[in-house]
């Protein structure tokens, strides 16, 4: 947990000031006030003139200087600081790692990107990047598709002490293997999307393809309708989340739910069949369908991938709802088939919260809503509210701490003005003088925060700040002091 001295008095006298000054004046006084905290421009790992052109743009609605001063540091982050840029057998690749954690996680890359999707016809730096991000993923897959995260080096082993002594079947190029169905998701859902908004096929090669089908023959075999598959994972630790029962998970009835080991949180699940993840792959896998026929020109694989969606989401519905002490029918967080759910939710996503952010479910589906609505309750275990923020945390880093991905989540999911201008309230006071979205803080005192670099919290701000420009422009012609 770190610490900075923050001092929000001095900040609002400073203001009260500026609105006094000539533009000219304040503006310069503006600059003095929020340094940029990007790092300077011959050290950025890759520079995109469209995201240079966004970030001006949408910061000239911006009035409030400090949230505008968040926004130009946070949107740019993951280009800025975690992209390494190369080739591999004469074509693009690209490494993306998570910040403070020099690996490629398959989720927070995937994650990372996508606030760019936009601007990715605009810009051949970009074009470049996703290319390249998608034949990694590739890659990465067919190493081992039930890791989570890998090495720059796919030769290299695991320079993850926790990872090192793993007793599971560790590959070289893999960083981790813990085995997440949202991993795979988002391999499908970076390829998909950027095929839908760019038009170009071009990383959609045999090898994308492979991938692809081994993404779909995992997902079969973990709905462990005959026997439970070849995974296994065990860990010493004194954290229960950190490893799993013999090696599987509880037991389950088969019921047509793709099993997952983890959560998006890296955390062990308590019921293996994890409600959000499979939501996650029946959309992803419904786009993979469509990519299969209009690129992949292979009929049989995207109904194949049809299928499958077809059969968890009837599985999701049948067994994946609950009602709570208050007769109230949700999305369980997790199953085990029986009867057995558990509600919860953890601020990583996929995430009941995020669901209709993931175009997993429309945002008027009264399930969902039902759902979303008792998340960001009592009702929901990990759902805290303090003096400083209200938002949903998790057993990763424990009770009493705010995720401001959950904030920010629950902003994109919303038609409420009023939700959405108290997520950038509280998200702008939440720095810590930083100038950066953090893991998580305390929900009393910002200044007690994790992870002073997490480029995926950063890109998601950014994301959000974007939406609202172009939706909710009125909202950034307020001040938030």
């Amino acid at each position: 947990m770190q610490s900075a001295q923050f001092h929000r008095r001095s900040f609002i006298a400073a203001w009260a000031a500026l609105l006094l000054m000539p533009r000219r004046l304040r503006a310069q006084e503006v600059t003095k006030m929020f340094p940029s905290q990007r790092p300077d421009p011959a050290a950025r790992r890759l520079v995109s003139k469209a995201v240079e052109a966004e970030i001006a743009r949408v910061s000239a609605l911006i009035a409030d200087p400090e949230l505008a001063w968040l926004f130009q540091n946070c949107l740019p982050n993951t280009l800025d600081t975690t992209v390494f840029m190369g080739e591999a057998e004469g074509l693009p690749d690209a490494f993306v790692i998570t910040g403070d954690i020099p690996c490629l996680w398959l989720r927070d890359s995937a994650a990372q990107l996508r606030p760019y999707l936009h601007l990715a016809k605009q810009d051949a730096d970009l074009t470049r990047l996703f290319r390249g991000l998608i034949r990694r993923h590739a890659r990465c897959v067919l190493i081992d598709p039930y890791a989570n995260a890998f090495m720059r080096d796919p030769a290299a082993m695991s320079n993850l002490d926790w990872a090192k002594v793993d007793r599971t079947e560790m590959k070289p190029g893999v960083a981790e293997r813990k085995w997440e169905v949202d991993s795979l998701c988002y391999v499908l859902r970076l390829a998909c999307d950027y095929w839908q908004v760019s038009g170009d096929s071009e990383p959609f090669d045999a090898t994308f393809a492979a991938a692809a089908k081994a993404i779909v023959a995992t997902f079969k075999t973990q709905q462990r309708f005959s026997g439970v598959g070849p995974y296994r994972f065990q860990r010493r630790s004194d954290q229960p989340t950190e490893t799993t029962l013999a090696g599987v998970g509880v037991p389950t009835k088969k019921t047509g739910l793709i099993h997952s080991a983890f959560r998006p949180s890296d955390d062990a699940c308590t019921f293996p069949c994890n409600i959000p993840g499979n939501l996650f792959a029946v959309a992803t896998l419904r786009e993979l369908a469509a990519l299969a026929d209009g690129v992949l020109r292979d009929a049989a694989f995207a109904d194949e991938a049809r299928a499958l969606a077809d059969e968890v989401e009837a599985a999701v519905y049948k067994h994946g709802t609950m009602v709570l002490p208050d007769g109230r029918q949700v999305f369980a967080y997790e199953t085990d088939g029986y009867g057995n759910h558990l509600f919860m939710d953890d601020a990583n996503v996929p995430s009941l919260l995020g669901l209709a952010y993931l175009r997993c479910v429309r945002v008027d589906n009264p399930l969902w809503r039902a759902t979303a609505d008792a998340v960001w309750s009592d009702a929901n275990p990990w759902f805290f509210s303090g003096k400083a923020a209200a938002g949903v945390g998790g057993p990763h880093i424990g009770e009493g701490q705010v995720w401001p991905m959950s904030i920010i989540v629950r902003a994109l999911s919303s038609d409420d003005d009023a939700v959405i201008a108290g997520a950038l309230k509280t998200l702008r006071a939440s720095h810590a003088g930083t100038g950066f979205m953090h893991e998580a803080f305390d929900q009393d005192d910002p200044a007690k925060f994790t992870r002073k670099w997490f480029a995926w919290v950063n890109g998601l701000f950014g994301e959000l700040v974007v939406k609202v420009a172009n939706e909710r422009s009125h909202l950034l012609a307020a001040t938030y002091a």
